[in-house]
């Protein structure tokens, strides 16, 4: 048991480390004196012309998040696969409630028109 213990332990600190490494390096190597040419603005290396304000539907961002809920949520079926066997009735009955959740809202998302691109 410690040593699963020990292998969280060691993820924690190496995910701890990477992170202080790369703020501490960013600080380290920024550049410390700011020119004109430094602050403008940098678009594919074209100067904008004109107003630069683009409205985007707001349909592409709910499009994107229901991909990004339901692509979460279908990474807690993995483990539960793994462990089908050992698990039992109780927890085959759990996940046909999660499934039939999900099922349930993607209908909704469809019937909404949030599935719809134009």
């Amino acid at each position: 048991m410690l040593s699963d213990w020990g292998a969280i332990a060691i993820f924690l600190i190496v995910g701890i480390v990477f992170g202080a490494g790369g703020i501490i390096t960013s600080f380290i190597i920024h550049p410390r004196r700011t020119t004109p040419q430094k602050l403008e603005v940098y678009e594919c290396g074209v100067d904008t012309i004109g107003p630069t304000w683009v409205q985007f539907k707001t349909s592409y961002f709910l499009y994107a998040l229901l991909f990004v809920i339901f692509d979460v949520e279908t990474i807690y079926l993995y483990p539960w696969a793994v462990k089908f066997t050992s698990l039992g009735l109780f927890a085959f009955i759990e996940m046909i409630i999660f499934i039939f959740i999900l099922i349930v809202g993607l209908w909704y998302a469809w019937k909404e028109g949030a599935l719809e691109w134009m």
